[in-house]
């Protein structure tokens, strides 16, 4: 899973990007940790792949990871060329989901690009750069359409009414992802590589001095909480600033750091949790001496595709998954003893995927 994070300039943006790749730079036992400069890897919390590990006495815990794009800090005019963005757009859409940093505190020392705090207004410039940058991709797709109406075959002229009717509604001011769509023309709009055809979390970036505060006891932050529920988006509070002295700590000292805050987790791991949520993913688990492993799927997939996430020759000799559900596996100590009570099942290739799944494939090639 891929996010591109954005924001204004000095939002806070790459603070909590420092945040991102210092956590990333610590997690081990998984490829690819560093890949460049602006990008940053980390691991999805999952308490389950310690309790497994111990257990299993494993060499290898892997868990799944979320890949980070950091995205230059985006100005009015972006999409035409104005500042440093326009040219790292494109990065943003191969993203699966945007991480839209906010600015949310006021500090004389910070200056702000539009020379005051407006959450508000600082979220719409950004959308509305998006939204041109869109608009640019769409005309150029609709004129060649058009172009081969000429030619006679229907598929042209449908292709260029739908393109002028998505053109329209980002004209109007509003992103992709808002327009009423069947689930062709969704499949047809995801060939595009759309910005604003991604689903968004909107990271209310906050001064340390509020943290432990009620959410909506920070005026700007719950004027984003509101603007992120009346277009369908997400939102979270975060302070960038506390994430990244967090991550510089080592994993004892941060739990005393989170407990002298009052917080039972850190902002990192709730904005990593919140996008795998929101990207409707889950994570069925393979345990054993060599490796304890979390697999990353869509909500819904069926075993066999499950296995191909493995390694496709899982998926073309898939014979049966055997599965046991996790807390099970835990309360009775190991996989042997489970089915010996008659706990693991045997599921064959229309089985629906469960995140609770421990499982050991069954396969011929």
């Amino acid at each position: 899973m891929k996010l591109g994070v954005v924001g204004l300039p000095n939002v806070g943006k790459s603070t909590l990007f420092n945040a991102i790749t210092h956590a990333g730079a610590e997690c081990a036992n998984y490829p690819f940790c560093t890949i460049e400069p602006n990008v940053g890897i980390v691991a999805v919390p999952d308490e389950r792949l310690d309790v497994l590990a111990k257990m299993y006495n494993t060499k290898k815990v892997t868990p799944a990871v979320i890949e980070f794009v950091d995205i230059a800090g985006l100005v009015k005019g972006a999409s035409k060329g104005e500042g440093l963005g326009n040219k790292f757009l494109a990065n943003i859409r191969e993203t699966d989901a945007i991480v839209h940093v906010v600015r949310c505190f006021e500090d004389e020392n910070i200056t702000h690009v539009d020379g005051s705090v407006d959450p508000v207004r600082d979220i719409e410039t950004i959308n509305l750069e998006l939204i041109f940058s869109d608009m640019e991709s769409v005309t150029k797709k609709h004129d060649k359409a058009f172009s081969m109406i000429k030619t006679g075959d229907k598929k042209y002229k449908e292709e260029a009414e739908f393109l002028k009717r998505l053109l329209d509604h980002l004209e109007s001011g509003k992103p992709a992802i808002t327009l009423d769509m069947t689930d062709d023309e969704k499949d047809y709009v995801k060939s595009l590589f759309l910005i604003t055809d991604k689903p968004v979390i909107y990271a209310a970036n906050i001064a340390e001095s509020d943290i432990g505060k009620n959410e909506d006891e920070i005026p700007m932050a719950k004027k984003v909480k509101e603007y992120a529920l009346s277009v369908g988006a997400e939102c979270m509070v975060i302070s960038a600033k506390t994430e990244e002295e967090i991550s510089m700590l080592e994993p004892e000292d941060q739990k005393m750091f989170l407990d002298d805050l009052g917080l039972t987790e850190s902002g990192l791991d709730r904005l990593v949790k919140k996008s795998y949520k929101l990207l409707g993913l889950i994570s069925y688990l393979t345990a054993g001496e060599k490796e304890v492993r979390a697999w990353t799927i869509v909500n819904g997939t069926k075993a066999p595709q499950a296995a191909g996430k493995i390694h496709s020759d899982f998926e073309k000799g898939f014979i049966r998954a055997e599965i046991v559900d996790y807390s099970i596996l835990v309360e009775l100590g190991s996989f042997n003893l489970a089915k010996e009570k008659g706990k693991v099942r045997s599921e064959g290739k229309e089985y629906v995927m469960q995140d609770s799944d421990v499982v050991l494939f069954r396969f011929n090639v």
